[in-house]
């Protein structure tokens, strides 16, 4: 017997005549710009974007098994997940380096692009090695785990250190705003904000981590533990100019614990090896090694 077909609740689109005048003066609202808010070119869409980094998180947490699986190897999953990966991601690369080009340097940007993204896959188990530290920092400082996969399936601070590594490689490779989506996306999906220009070393640990905000130049050594509403920010907002090749955030050196809520101001602004920064303190000067500031 055939199934009944369920109603559709998707509206029906009438254009009608006021629609287009409409149109018209919502595009010509920006009219401060050049030619509008997003006149560059076309950017990866939502859309993109999710179905990029669910890839990536299966490729590097394959052990889940977040996409399923026909019932082969583990292998052979890792493998068709990096096959569908490869073209997605290739794609996203040249539309955030192609934006600023004329349809002349389209070949030199498609070329750009495949290398990129040829290299950014040959690193992926570089980064894996690395989250690979990252997942057992949260084991070992967090005495509510009760597994490493608790920690792979449910951390929302593991989640967003990943997307964060790719993105860091991304941008280091020379890939343009594609990085900046995928950290946004991260923050969009856990509340932590991580840009991927920050220098983040390895086995960092963020609990809970809502609320975080690590800044493009912060620079954070390695078993440095986090936690929910910490900033790592500037003191103040220069111009794009003058702030260019300028360090604006701290820097947080190896072994370092940060309680909740601190905040960290500063490019010159360092925090010791083995310091230990108390929740709601708010930091503007270094901090030698050792120390314990802002704890009652």
């Amino acid at each position: 017997m055939a199934r009944k077909r369920e109603p559709s609740f998707e509206p029906t689109r009438i254009v009608k005549p006021g629609h287009a005048a409409l149109a018209d003066k919502v595009l010509s609202a920006a009219g401060g710009l050049r030619a509008g808010l997003a006149a560059e070119g076309p950017l990866p869409s939502r859309r993109d974007i999710r179905a990029l980094i669910d890839e990536l998180i299966e490729v590097l947490f394959p052990e889940s098994h977040r996409l399923g699986t026909d019932g082969g190897s583990l292998r052979g999953h890792v493998a068709a997940t990096i096959a569908a990966l490869e073209p997605r991601l290739e794609s996203a690369v040249l539309l955030g380096l192609h934006r600023l080009h004329r349809a002349s340097r389209a070949d030199a940007c498609k070329k750009r692009a495949a290398t990129i993204t040829a290299r950014l896959l040959a690193a992926l188990p570089a980064v894996r090695a690395r989250l690979a530290k990252d997942v057992l920092a949260a084991f070992d400082g967090d005495p509510a785990a009760s597994g490493i996969d608790e920690i792979v399936a449910c951390y929302p601070g593991l989640y967003a250190i990943a997307i964060y590594r790719v993105a860091n490689r991304l941008l280091a490779l020379g890939a343009e705003v594609l990085p900046r989506m995928l950290t946004e996306y991260a923050h969009s999906r856990t509340g932590i904000d991580i840009h991927p220009a920050a220098t983040i070393g390895a086995s960092f640990f963020i609990d809970h981590g809502t609320g975080i905000v690590i800044g493009a130049t912060s620079v954070i050594g390695k078993r440095v533990r986090m936690y929910q509403g910490v900033t790592l920010g500037a003191l103040s907002v220069r111009h794009r100019a003058g702030a260019e090749g300028k360090q604006r955030h701290p820097t947080i050196e190896d072994d370092v614990t940060i309680y909740a809520n601190a905040t960290i101001l500063g490019g010159n602004t360092v925090i010791g090896k083995g310091a230990v920064v108390g929740g709601n303190a708010r930091i503007t000067f270094s901090v030698p090694p050792g120390t314990r500031v802002g704890t009652a």
